[in-house]
């Protein structure tokens, strides 16, 4: 009998590059031979037969990617916790499984959602850069000097509250601040999970945003954290911004689509907001070192680090290995999206 084919688009951490070493008896596996972006004319030429594939978030999953592989292809498993870069509907209608690692990214990317919080409220961006360009002897200090909102007494904004959302409430409570908004896609209505109990044992008054509007006027901090869809794509641009508070920031830790950038630019040029952290971008990777969103001292902009730590990645690639054989032979996936 012919062995089930796998595709593999990048090199994977030790163990769970191990867990596919020791299926090759079983399966034949084809992997991309490098740590960079795998080339889209080498993934359409080895699909062809695929049972299942493991792809990165940068892996366009369309039409033209399951006709090159056909239609025994039982699951793909993505190798991110979003799904945007997949097209589900044609997923669906062909019966093929998705895999993602939605859970092991909580806490990665909830402290690092603090950090830009901080970064963001205490021109963390802008000191740095007033260091390195050796402006700080320039700077005589006096009782303004890079001043910005405090952490403390804040209400917190989410714009999405899912389980990383909720995580990062559970990071901010401890800095004392005195009020959390939610908005999801029931407005008004109580979040479905409650994932650390934080609803149901609030310390804080804990309240579901009635809109955008809401959550715009009333936060110090925004925090995007949304999928992205058509309704949520750029969802928080111009006047969102002018609803915004004097001394208030924004942080995306989602999509980069979900904040118009422009807008964004012009927010911070006109002070319609204080800063902004942002781990995405629209058009990221794209980025380069004459964008106008550089050119903003008061936006903190890291390269879609969410997810980077070494526990966290090694996590992502064995569940993602794990969701692939579970694929193959109809077992529950560590993690499996409802298509």
């Amino acid at each position: 009998m012919a062995r089930s084919k796998v595709i593999v688009t990048r090199q994977l951490f030790d163990e769970a590059q191990r867990l596919l070493d020791a299926k090759k008896d079983e399966l034949e596996v084809v992997q991309w031979p490098s740590e960079k972006p795998c080339d889209r004319s080498w993934l359409l030429e080895h699909a062809k037969g695929a049972t299942g594939i493991l792809v990165m978030l940068s892996d366009k999953v369309d039409e033209e990617l399951l006709d090159a592989a056909g239609s025994q292809l039982k699951v793909i498993a993505s190798f991110s916790v979003g799904t945007d870069h997949v097209d589900r509907g044609a997923l669906k209608s062909r019966n093929i499984r998705l895999g993602y690692t939605p859970t092991c990214l909580t806490d990665a990317v909830a402290d690092l959602t603090i950090m830009l919080i901080l970064m963001a409220q205490r021109r963390g961006g802008e000191s740095i850069s007033m260091v390195r360009n050796g402006e700080w002897p320039q700077k005589p200090w006096h009782p303004l000097l890079m001043t910005g909102p405090q952490i403390r007494g804040s209400t917190v904004g989410f714009l999405g509250f899912g389980r990383i959302a909720q995580a990062t409430l559970k990071r901010l409570l401890p800095f004392g601040i005195k009020k959390a908004l939610y908005l999801t896609s029931t407005p008004g209505k109580p979040v479905k999970e409650d994932h650390f109990g934080l609803v149901q044992e609030a310390a804080i008054p804990i309240e579901s945003a009635t809109g955008a509007d809401q959550l715009a006027k009333e936060s110090d901090v925004v925090i995007v954290g949304c999928a992205l869809t058509p309704s949520t794509k750029h969802l928080v641009s111009t006047d969102f911004f002018n609803k915004m508070k004097k001394l208030a920031v924004v942080v995306n830790i989602a999509r980069g689509p979900v904040i118009d950038t422009d807008a964004l630019v012009r927010a911070l040029d006109e002070e319609q907001i204080f800063g902004a952290g942002l781990d995405v971008i629209e058009n990221e990777p794209n980025i380069q070192a004459d964008h106008p969103i550089l050119k903003q001292p008061r936006c903190v902009l890291v390269p879609h680090i969410g997810s980077a730590t070494i526990e966290t990645r090694e996590q992502m690639a064995t569940e993602s290995v794990k969701n692939v054989f579970a694929g193959l032979t109809g077992a529950a996936m560590v993690n499996e999206a409802e298509l």
